[in-house]
């Protein structure tokens, strides 16, 4: 088993863990994500057809309007949002939704999180320390 540690900017704290979901498209919750099942329904999307809930979701940057910030907090009340953000660059729209919605998130890693980290990948993010540890036997 391979263990990497990145290092980066709190933009909501909490420590959470699990299975990391990673897309390499930037993501706008807005009409991309079914609140009801936690499932990306954009279409032509890489990760169309998969359920986002629960996962560690690692992305570029946020896209889409303003109302992505409220399609974010109505997944956490539905309990199908992701229940960690970490991207490289966070945008005003996923922030507030994060925030609003009390899912730890980070930002401006010292090493590209969507190269570092698979979708698999068991992650350990302690956002209040803006430490995201990686736990898997695959990472080469």
């Amino acid at each position: 088993m391979e263990e990497i540690i990145l290092r980066g900017r709190k933009i909501v704290g909490g420590r959470v863990e699990g299975e990391a979901l990673v897309s390499h498209q930037d993501i706008g919750y807005w009409a991309a994500v079914d609140p009801a099942t936690g499932v990306f329904v954009e279409t032509n999307h890489e990760l169309e057809g998969i359920n986002v809930a629960g996962k560690i979701l690692v992305y570029p940057t946020g896209k889409g309007s303003t109302v992505g910030s409220f399609a974010l907090y109505n997944m956490a009340k539905c309990k199908t949002a992701p229940k960690g953000i970490i991207n490289i660059r966070a945008e005003p729209i996923t922030a507030v939704g994060a925030i609003i919605s009390s899912i730890p998130m980070v930002d401006q890693l010292d090493d590209d999180p969507t190269k570092v980290i698979r979708t698999g990948d068991y992650v350990e993010l302690d956002a209040d320390q803006g430490i995201v540890k990686i736990i898997s036997s695959d990472n080469g």
